[in-house]
C-alpha cells in the first residue's frame, strides 16, 4: 500500500509513529509538507503536484493539518478525494470539527452533552450579564472559534474581566464563544482516541496548579483510564456526527455526564501513547488496511 502521511513536521513525534507503523506493516510511505503541495483542477483530471512532482498511484493519505492551515489543508484532501484516494479525514469533516460553534451545534443536535455554549456579535449592544446568566454565570470560559493546544482559550472569573477579554477580540474582529465553567471537573478532562468506531485508547487530563486548561502541551499530568460507558457511548457518538473515522475526543466529566468539549480531527499521538502504553499509530494503520482494501474491492 503507498501512504501519504500530509504533515509539516516529518520529525514530529505523531509524524514519525505514522511512519514508523506503516514501514513495520510493509507499505510504502511518505511525508509530505502540504504547504509544498499544488493543485491542478482540469476537467476530469484533478491533479495534485507535490512541487513539480506529480503524485500518482496513491492509495491513501493521512492528513495532520495544522488549525492555521485549515484552508490550504482541507483544499489539497479534497483534490485526492476526487482522485479516489482514501483520506482518514474528508475535507468535510475536517472543516465541521475545526469550526468550534459549528461543532458544538451538530452535537447538540445529535443529543450529545456539551458544555452551555453563546455566541453572538459583541460589535453590537447587547446585555452582557444576560448573556453570562444564561451560560451559567460566572466563571466563564471565553473561547475563540478556532484554536489548538488550548491558545485563544480563557477564564474570566469576573465581569470586568470578562468584558475586556471580549472587547479585545472585538478590536481584532476574532470571533469567540462563551462557555459554562464546569466546577466539578477539577480541572480534568479526559481523552478518548476514537478509530473505526471504537475507543482504542483513553486517558484523563490534569491541569497543572494554578491552570485551568488540561492540555499536556500546558504542563498537565495524564493517567490511563478506562471509560465509563457513558463516556465510551458519547465519544463513539461524537466522532460519527463529524464524520471521522479517526478523532479525538475531549470530554468533561459533569454532574449531568460527560460533556464534549471538542472533537480533534487530527489528535495527536505522543501523549495518548506515552500514557496508555498503546501503539495508536499503529492501530490507524492497521484500519488504514482495512478501509482501503474494502473500497478496492
Amino acid at each position: 500500500m503507498r501512504i501519504l502521511i500530509l504533515s509539516r513536521g516529518p520529525q514530529l513525534y505523531s509524524t514519525q509513529a505514522l511512519a514508523f507503523a506503516a514501514r513495520k506493516r510493509k507499505h510504502h510511505v511518505r511525508v509530505i509538507d502540504h504547504l509544498n503541495c499544488n493543485l491542478v483542477i482540469e476537467k476530469g483530471n484533478p491533479v495534485v503536484y507535490n512541487g513539480m512532482e506529480k503524485l500518482a498511484k496513491v492509495d491513501a493519505i493521512i492528513p495532520r493539518i495544522g488549525a492555521s492551515v485549515t484552508f490550504h489543508g482541507t483544499s489539497i484532501i479534497r483534490q485526492f478525494e476526487m482522485m479516489g484516494v482514501y483520506s482518514t479525514c474528508t475535507a468535510e469533516a475536517m472543516l465541521k470539527s475545526r469550526d468550534k460553534l459549528r461543532c458544538s451545534q451538530l452535537l447538540s443536535a445529535a443529543e450529545i452533552g456539551v458544555p452551555k455554549t453563546a455566541f453572538m456579535n459583541f460589535s453590537g449592544s447587547h446585555d452582557f450579564g444576560q448573556l453570562l446568566e444564561q451560560v451559567g454565570g460566572l466563571p466563564v470560559i471565553i473561547k475563540l472559534l478556532q484554536g489548538t493546544h488550548g491558545l485563544g482559550v480563557m477564564k474570566a472569573d469576573g465581569r470586568n474581566d470578562a468584558e475586556a477579554i471580549i472587547e479585545a477580540f472585538s478590536r481584532l474582529k476574532a470571533p469567540v464563544v462563551l462557555q459554562e465553567f464546569i466546577a466539578e471537573s477539577g480541572g480534568a478532562d479526559v481523552r478518548a482516541f476514537v478509530v473505526n468506531g471504537k475507543i482504542v485508547a483513553a486517558m484523563k487530563r490534569r491541569a497543572r496548579p494554578g491552570e485551568f486548561r488540561s492540555n499536556l502541551h500546558r504542563g498537565a499530568t495524564a493517567i490511563h483510564i478506562k471509560l465509563t460507558s457513558a463516556e465510551e457511548e458519547t465519544a463513539i457518538k461524537a466522532a460519527e456526527t463529524m464524520g471521522l473515522d479517526i478523532a479525538g475526543v475531549d470530554m468533561l466529566q459533569s454532574k449531568r455526564g460527560p460533556l464534549v468539549l471538542e472533537v480533534n480531527p487530527s489528535p495527536g499521538l505522543e501523549g495518548i501513547s506515552q500514557t496508555t502504553g498503546i501503539d495508536v499509530g499503529d492501530k490507524i494503520i492497521e484500519f488504514v488496511e482495512s478501509k482501503v482494501e474494502e473500497l478496492s474491492s
